[in-house]
């Protein structure tokens, strides 16, 4: 439990990298260091052991720490989907798996169909701007198929995509944003309405077009992630972002995310103090608070039951 507005709450966290020690070595071999061991004093980062668990272990004692009860661990590159299965294997009940892929490479699907079959990968996340592709490319409605059919949520990053790690290693990031609007998930949510799609930080300055999505498809979810430093873009402030969505969304279809990511800071307290501040400012009771905080993660990562009516049709809850 933490410490809220509203006294102590459960906290679920729907936005934390998992920063292996793969990833960082594929960052030290762009910067052509050593290893990635040679990173820290650059980045002034702890460099995680090559041990996924030990880094799960770390993790789950930071849980602990900060009062939270689950987090989703993102893979923060593609192929990397081990990492967060070994993580969310030492501790099921602390973790979701999230996984990074790049649906252009050649072995997009069959990365998906092994990911569908291990019971510690629970979501696969979808880069468009990064891995320079459209959300309406062919290549993604067999990969879409098997999230569907096999319950996978799917994670759609849209708007604005920096990453800090390599800011910080003066790395460029050869992102492409004609491919980040959210409107060009419309067509997809529509075609595939029993996957769970979650657009992250609001849809990153694209929040109008992320809101108009969610109102005409509910199956897209919101996360809340980051410091949302995208709302210079329109002069918003949290509150009002978080009251807008509400009216659209309601509270059943927001999930809290910090995005934290690196040791030593570990768990972005500040984060879940702000938008917890937000939203006790807009008059949120703490049901109210607790679904956006807690319950909502845990829902959308509950199995559908497929019902049959009266006259045989099918319907899924």
């Amino acid at each position: 439990m933490a410490q809220t507005p509203w006294g102590e709450l459960a906290i679920q966290d729907a936005h934390v990298h998992f920063f292996s020690h793969k990833f960082y070595s594929a960052l030290a071999q762009q910067k052509k260091a050593a290893n990635a061991e040679a990173l820290a004093p650059l980045l002034n980062f702890e460099i995680p052991p090559p041990a996924n668990s030990e880094l799960a272990d770390r993790w789950a004692a930071e849980l602990t720490r900060s009062g939270v009860r689950r987090a989703a661990l993102i893979a923060s590159m593609p192929a990397d989907e081990d990492s967060v299965s070994t993580a969310v294997a030492a501790h099921p009940d602390r973790f979701y798996g999230y996984f990074m892929l790049d649906p252009t490479q050649p072995d997009a699907l069959a990365r998906v169909q092994l990911a569908a079959a291990n019971p510690h990968l629970h979501c696969l996340c979808l880069f468009p701007a990064m891995h320079t592709y459209s959300l309406t490319d062919p290549r993604l409605v067999p990969i879409l198929e098997v999230a569907s059919d096999h319950q996978l949520v799917v994670f759609v990053h849209c708007g604005a995509i920096s990453m800090g790690v390599r800011k910080k290693l003066g790395l460029a990031s050869q992102f492409n944003l004609r491919y980040s609007n959210p409107i060009d998930l419309h067509p997809v949510a529509l075609h595939f309405p029993l996957v769970r799609f979650v657009i992250p930080h609001f849809g990153a300055g694209l929040f109008r077009e992320a809101l108009m999505v969610a109102d005409l498809c509910p199956n897209v979810f919101f996360d809340t992630s980051s410091s949302n430093r995208w709302m210079m873009y329109e002069g918003l402030e949290l509150a009002t972002v978080f009251r807008r969505a509400i009216e659209v969304l309601g509270v059943n279809r927001l999930l809290f995310g910090s995005d934290s990511s690196f040791f030593p800071r570990g768990f972005h307290s500040a984060i879940l103090e702000q938008q917890s501040k937000a939203l006790y400012e807009l008059g949120l009771d703490a049901q109210q608070a607790s679904q956006i905080l807690c319950s909502n993660l845990e829902q959308i990562h509950k199995p559908r039951v497929l019902l049959v009516r009266d006259n045989g049709t099918q319907h899924t809850e």
